[in-house]
């Protein structure tokens, strides 16, 4: 009789180990999927977060072109006022 109880007691033992093992696998699996999940999930968000910076980049370029021709338009307006023909800034002075 004493055999049969440590029989059991192996096999109670065996099928709790082998049941600690495939709840180790499982949570493995689960751990991994969820890694995977949030590498994903990074890649996304990183590959928008770089599509934005450089769309604003963009905007801030073309913003900086426009303001550039702006101040060149005043600035060869302003020269194209001074040298109206007709317009002697020299004979102002000598008068």
């Amino acid at each position: 009789m004493t055999t049969d109880v440590k029989t059991a007691q192996q096999r109670a033992a065996m099928a709790a180990k082998e049941q600690r093992a495939r709840d180790a696998e499982l949570a493995m699996h689960e751990y991994e999927a969820e890694q995977l999940a949030i590498r994903a999930n990074t890649e996304r968000l990183r590959a928008l977060r770089l599509a934005k910076e450089a769309a604003d980049q963009e905007a801030a370029d073309r913003q900086a072109a426009k303001a550039k021709v702006r101040k060149n338009r005043k600035s060869s307006s302003a020269a194209n006022s001074a040298a109206t023909p007709g317009a002697d800034p020299s004979a102002d002075l000598s008068q």
